[in-house]
C-alpha cells in the first residue's frame, strides 16, 4: 500500500508556474499523485496545502531521476517526450545512464544539455563503467579523458560508476589496488570541477576474502582519498546488503547501520539512489523492488536524518529509481508524489 500522505504546495507551486495554469491545486496534486479524488477529499488536500504542517523533508531543487528506470521510454520515444514527463512530474534535477537516444534518434551532447535544460532538468551526474577487457570501450580505466571530455560537455557536477571495485577480486590488497585508480580518476575530475562517485549494490557490503574481519566497504572509505573520491548511496542495495551481511562467515554478529555512514561522513555522500522494496526475508537480498512509497524503507526518517545536519540541507541530490518498473512514467510520477509529500515530524 502506498505511503503518500499530503501533497507538497511547493510542488504544486512549481508545476503551475511550468505550464499548468488552470488547473486548481487540489486537482493538479490528485493529478499527479493518480488519485481519483472526491470534492471532500479534494477539499482536504487543499486544506492540508494552505496549512503548511511540517517543513517538506525533501530540500527545494534537489529530486532527481536515474534515467536507466525509463530506458525503455528513453529507446522508444527519445529524450525529448521523457523530459516533458519529468518536468510534469515536478523533478528537477537527472542522472544519465548512457547519452544515446537509441531508436528514436541520434543526438549530441549540446543537443542534450539544451534539452535538458529547456525542461527545468539539471544534468547532475552519470554512470559509467569502471573497466573493461577491450581497450577501446568507454570506461573510465580505458578512457579516462573522453569520459571526462563528455561530462564536462554535458555540465556535469558529479561523475560516476555503479561498477563495483572488483577488478582484481574481493581482498584486502584487491580493494587497495582499485581505490588507487578511483583516487587517479577522481584527482582527474576534480582537475576538472567535478567529483567522481562509486554507486554501491549490495555486494560491497560483504567482507574481504582473505580477512573476513574486514568490510569491503570500510575497505573502500579507508583507502580512498575523501577529497578525491565520493559516494552515491543506493540506500535499497544497503539495506540489502544490511540484511545479507551482518553476519560474517563464520557466523559471528556483524550489524550495521546504512545511514549511520552517511551521518559520520555526509560529505562524502554528495548523491543518492533512492529506491524502495517490501521487506521479503525468503528472497536472496531481502527486498523485492517496488516504487518508492509503497515500500518499508523509512524515507522520512533517512532523508531528513540527512537534511538536518547542519549545513548540509542542500549538500545532497536525492535519484529515485527503479530497476525494473512495471511502467516507467508511472513510477516516476508516484515517486516524485510520495517523496514530495514527506513532512518533518513535529
Amino acid at each position: 500500500m502506498s505511503r503518500i500522505s499530503q501533497p507538497d504546495p511547493e510542488l504544486t507551486h512549481r508545476l503551475t508556474r511550468r505550464g499548468m495554469l488552470g488547473v486548481a491545486a487540489g486537482a493538479t496534486a490528485a493529478a499527479l499523485l493518480g488519485a481519483a479524488a472526491t470534492p471532500a477529499t479534494a477539499a482536504t488536500e487543499t486544506a492540508d496545502m494552505t496549512s503548511g504542517r511540517g517543513r517538506p523533508v525533501l530540500p527545494p531543487g534537489r529530486l532527481g531521476i536515474q534515467l536507466y528506470s525509463l530506458r525503455d521510454k528513453v529507446s522508444t520515444l527519445g529524450f525529448a517526450p521523457v523530459f516533458a514527463e519529468l518536468e510534469k512530474y515536478g523533478y528537477d534535477e537527472v542522472e544519465f545512464a548512457g547519452y544515446t537516444q537509441g531508436s528514436a534518434g541520434p543526438i549530441t551532447l549540446a543537443q542534450l544539455k539544451r534539452l535538458a535544460r529547456d525542461h527545468g532538468l539539471n544534468p547532475i551526474g552519470s554512470h559509467v563503467g569502471y573497466y573493461s577487457d577491450d581497450p577501446n570501450a568507454y570506461t573510465f580505466a580505458q578512457n579516462l579523458t573522453k569520459v571526462l571530455d563528455d561530462a564536462q560537455a554535458l555540465g556535469l557536477k558529479h561523475i560516476g560508476t555503479a561498477s563495483g571495485p572488483f577488478r582484481y577480486g574481493s581482498t584486502v590488497d584487491a580493494w587497495k589496488r582499485a581505490a588507487e585508480e578511483f583516487n587517479t580518476y577522481g584527482a582527474a575530475a576534480k582537475a576538472r570541477g567535478m567529483k567522481f562517485y562509486q554507486h554501491n549494490h549490495s555486494e560491497e557490503f560483504s567482507f574481504a576474502t582473505d580477512n573476513p574481519k574486514v568490510r569491503l566497504y570500510d575497505a573502500l572509505l579507508k583507502e580512498t582519498d575523501p577529497d578525491l573520491v565520493f559516494l552515491e548511496m543506493d540506500i535499497y542495495w544497503a539495506y540489502s546488503g544490511q540484511f545479507r551481511f551482518s553476519k560474517r562467515p563464520d557466523g559471528t554478529p556483524a550489524p550495521f547501520e546504512p545511514l549511520n555512514y552517511v551521518l559520520r561522513q555526509p560529505h562524502r555522500y554528495p548523491l543518492f539512489h533512492v529506491k524502495d522494496g517490501v521487506s521479503d526475508p525468503a528472497n536472496t537480498y531481502g527486498y523485492r523492488m517496488t516504487d518508492v512509497g509503497d515500500g518499508d524503507i523509512d524515507y522520512q526518517k533517512f532523508i531528513s536524518a540527512v537534511t538536518r545536519l547542519r549545513g548540509e540541507r542542500l549538500a545532497h541530490h536525492w535519484q529515485a529509481e527503479h530497476d525494473q518498473p512495471t511502467e516507467s512514467f508511472t513510477f516516476a510520477r508516484r515517486s516524485s508524489a510520495y517523496l514530495h509529500s514527506l513532512r518533518e515530524k513535529c
